[in-house]
């Protein structure tokens, strides 16, 4: 069965975080992946164009309601019209999520994933403790390369 793979970041990443997030959609893509993403800037749209240069399928759930918001390497954008309530869609839709870099939609997504059972890979991204102690289910990596290879092993 074909992996879907939600790839969650800020829609406002440095220039950094997007080459990652353009790494990890590439590279997800060629591992024959389904990207999905929220749709818009930074690294969803970063990921979107690495999976349109690796061949792949990238979707985007939107927010809104307007589809012409979508960023534009998107192979379908789905206007939501959900708001910031589309993160547990995402989620939902998603076989394992990679996040890349921290902002506070992406501490969502990565937490309704936890918090259901879907496995989580880190790049750059939110480490959470609990009285010091690390909260399991989020896998810290080092690598686009590793993130990707980390969430297959995961899935399997």
């Amino acid at each position: 069965m074909t992996p879907y793979v939600g790839v969650v970041g800020p829609g406002d990443a440095d220039a950094e975080l997007e080459r990652l997030a353009y790494e990890v959609g590439e590279l997800l893509a060629r591992a024959g992946a389904v990207v999905l993403c929220g749709g818009r800037g930074g690294v969803m749209a970063a990921a979107a164009r690495g999976a349109a240069a690796g061949e792949g399928t990238s979707i985007g759930l939107l927010p809104g309601t307007d589809r012409t918001a979508a960023a534009e390497a998107l192979t379908y954008a789905l206007a939501t019209g959900l708001g910031q309530l589309r993160n547990g869609l995402l989620v939902s839709a998603s076989d394992g999520l990679i996040s890349v870099g921290s902002s506070w939609g992406t501490l969502n997504e990565v937490a309704l994933a936890v918090r259901v059972g879907k496995p989580v890979v880190a790049l750059r991204g939110w480490s959470i403790t609990d009285n010091g102690t690390d909260l399991e289910g989020i896998l810290p990596v080092e690598s686009p390369e590793h993130a990707v290879t980390q969430l297959f092993q995961l899935l399997t």
